[in-house]
């Protein structure tokens, strides 16, 4: 019998579509330097936002230095590496962009982690089956680019769009819009606020019992999906029983406790353009479109802006406290308005960059020079075995010729009185004897060894 040849693979469609997708950012989160368990529980929580264009099982180890990731980052197609630190003032965070910059450094005002949104909120929680699709990102309260925008802004903006993959409204799929993550500018502190939400779509116009009947039971029970109403003597005991009322016996909701009790409103309520997630949730239904938080939940302060990555870092571009400090104008106006930026002339902004062009260099230079010593080093090691016992001799002989000379140089610079050249004199005797006396022992020492 022939052996039966495979015909299909693993991947299909859409899965395929986006596996051989390679333009899709990818990213590495990373815990740099000694941080608390909370720390690392934000950067698992922050590796299941990214998901699933984020190495979500990467363990660091503690002799792995944030240069490591700047060196694996290119073989791997890693296009941003987020790197979480504990500093003494607060956690901060910095994006780098690879493999050539900017690094975006951020203060870390606030955070809350995903079972602390978890335990406040009962509608909040997560299947599992989100995270294998990216999210939809969603910028809010950012001002429009201008004249009188901030210029670090837009380069914020850009720096989370850049996150995450594009959107084609024209090739997404209805089904695969699973998350949302929100940014969102607060200018009254002029911090950046994320959050982390997961649609949800429920049927609109209907109660919560009514819902259970449509949609079936979602919890495990001895009936399996079907509604068990054998405690009940009439099915509208069941939907229109009021709120908190244990049996049958209780009375009935009038009609506008039941209008109110109704999910949705007009302003959330959509009809469906194509078939989504969910029981009976098909095209052209009227659904109620909710966003239930899941965390992580973070505050972040920009503190500067810098080219380069970590470690050949170049310019810096935008500073917190460089639109804050007191200059002295004109004599006599000594503060500037918070909102207007630090300007460089032309002079000052190519000397920066000399002085960035020359510490570079520097660098290389030293680099150099430590690795030639080290080749240096290693030759000699290799060298250090042979003749140990002449090589020994013809360094003491060296070492006699070179100390006379010395002491012959000193006698013709030097003018001594007469006193202080009979102790000279007499010191030299002393030496030499005793150099005379500890030659011939050492000579015997090696030759014993040998």
């Amino acid at each position: 019998m022939g052996r039966r040849r495979k015909t299909r693979t693993h991947l299909k469609g859409e899965v395929a579509k986006d596996a051989s997708d390679s333009s899709a950012p990818k990213s590495f989160i990373i815990k740099h330097g000694q941080v608390g368990s909370s720390i690392s529980q934000l950067v698992r929580d922050m590796r299941k936002v990214m998901e699933p264009n984020t190495a979500s099982r990467l363990r660091e180890r503690n002799r792995n230095k944030l240069k490591d990731y700047l060196t694996l980052a290119p073989a791997l197609h890693v296009t941003h590496l987020l790197a979480f630190t504990l500093t003494d003032i607060a956690p901060s965070l910095r994006i780098v962009r690879l493999s050539n910059g900017p690094t975006l450094s951020f203060r870390i005002e606030r955070y809350s982690l995903m079972k602390d949104i978890m335990n406040t909120s009962k509608r909040a929680r997560s299947i599992g089956m989100e995270y294998l699709t990216p999210p939809l990102l969603v910028l809010a309260s950012f001002p429009p680019p201008g004249l009188n925008t901030p210029p670090h802004l837009s380069l914020v903006m850009k720096a989370f769009q850049s996150l995450f993959p594009s959107l084609s409204p024209q090739n997404l799929t209805l089904s695969s819009a699973r998350r949302v993550v929100l940014v969102a500018y607060n200018p009254d502190r002029d911090t950046i606020d994320l959050r982390h939400h997961i649609i949800t779509v429920k049927p609109y116009g209907v109660s919560k019992r009514v819902r259970r009947v449509l949609e079936g039971v979602t919890t495990k029970s001895t009936t399996g999906s079907v509604l068990d109403l054998g405690n009940e003597k009439d099915v509208a005991d069941f939907l229109l029983r009021r709120r908190g009322e244990p049996g049958p016996d209780g009375g009935y909701e009038s009609a506008a406790s039941s209008a109110e009790s109704a999910a949705g409103d007009d302003g959330n309520a959509v009809h469906l353009a194509d078939d989504y997630v969910g029981r009976n949730n098909k095209k052209g239904q009227r659904r109620a479109v909710r966003l239930d938080e899941v965390g992580p939940r973070l505050e972040l302060r920009l503190v500067k802006i810098t080219e380069g990555v970590p470690g050949k870092e170049g310019a810096v571009m935008y500073h917190e406290f460089g639109d804050h400090f007191l200059y002295l104008l004109n004599f006599h106006i000594s503060l500037i308005v918070p909102s207007i930026p630090v300007k460089k002339s032309k002079k000052e902004i190519s000397a920066q960059n000399a002085a960035h062009a020359a510490k570079e260099k520097l660098r290389k230079e030293r680099r150099e020079e430590q690795e030639r010593n080290v080749a240096r080093k290693k030759a000699e090691k290799a060298k250090g075995g042979e003749d140990i016992d002449l090589d020994d001799e013809g360094e003491n002989e060296n070492d006699d010729g070179d100390a006379d000379g010395v002491e012959d140089d000193w006698d013709n610079e030097e003018e001594i009185s007469d006193g202080e050249e009979s102790e000279m004199d007499g010191s030299e005797e002393e030496s030499s004897g005793n150099e005379e006396d500890l030659r011939p022992n050492k000579k015997v020492k090696v030759r014993g060894k040998g």
